[in-house]
């Protein structure tokens, strides 16, 4: 019980932050945190809930095929099964999933490319990637509308315990081995996706052939 309590209030904690951020518009996005491994139980937030308010009801506990577990009113969050494959095959202890202007915009710029690439920027490190010539690729994937299909398809990126993976024209969803690593990713990668449009304002010839 001690657990839960603590990995309730991480994953509060978290949703308030990004709530400031004003990175929850509409009540779109979704959390999650592991609480067990045997069996694989985690807290996600339940679907439909204004995020920028801290209630007794914004998360569930859920298992290992994203159901809830015991008698609940409350609704997963509909991209649960996202989460679900995260914790099924890495180590990772929180993922987070967002909708932002930035990075909507970001996956459809470069969504026929089915990846957007950033070399030579100092917050790739946030992804582990320290040599000087690192390369980052965040794939991005179809906006399918059957989450069990979307769900196939982003599993196909789960290659590491920490990672990100856009979904085009919907978010992104980030993993890592802490809430404080999912959280670093996360905010690493908005960075990156705002300065790179920043970069496209000024410079839209060095990226793309005018026609």
């Amino acid at each position: 019980m001690r657990r839960f309590d603590e990995r309730w209030d991480e994953l509060a904690d978290i949703k308030d932050e990004l709530a400031e951020r004003d990175w929850f518009m509409g009540t779109s996005g979704n959390l999650a945190i592991k609480v067990g491994d045997s069996p694989l139980q985690f807290l996600v937030t339940a679907s439909g809930k204004d995020k920028r308010k801290r209630t007794d009801e914004d998360f569930l506990l859920v298992d290992e095929f994203g159901r809830p577990v015991g008698e609940t009113h409350l609704k997963p969050s509909a991209e649960t099964l996202l989460h679900t494959e995260i914790y099924r095959r890495t180590k990772a202890e929180c993922s987070l999933h967002v909708h932002t202007i930035d990075n909507n915009v970001i996956s459809e710029i470069y969504g026929d490319q089915e990846a957007v690439t950033f070399k030579g920027q100092e917050l790739i490190k946030a992804f582990n990637k320290w040599d000087e010539d690192a390369v980052l690729d965040i794939p991005i994937i179809p906006n399918y509308a059957h989450i069990p299909a979307l769900a196939k398809c982003f599993s196909s990126h789960i290659h590491e315990d920490t990672g990100a993976v856009l979904i085009r024209n919907h978010g992104i969803t980030v993993w890592g081995r802490s809430s404080f690593e999912a959280k670093k990713i996360l905010e690493a990668s908005e960075f990156l996706f705002r300065y790179q449009l920043r970069l496209l304002e000024y410079k839209p010839n060095q990226f793309f052939k005018v026609v």
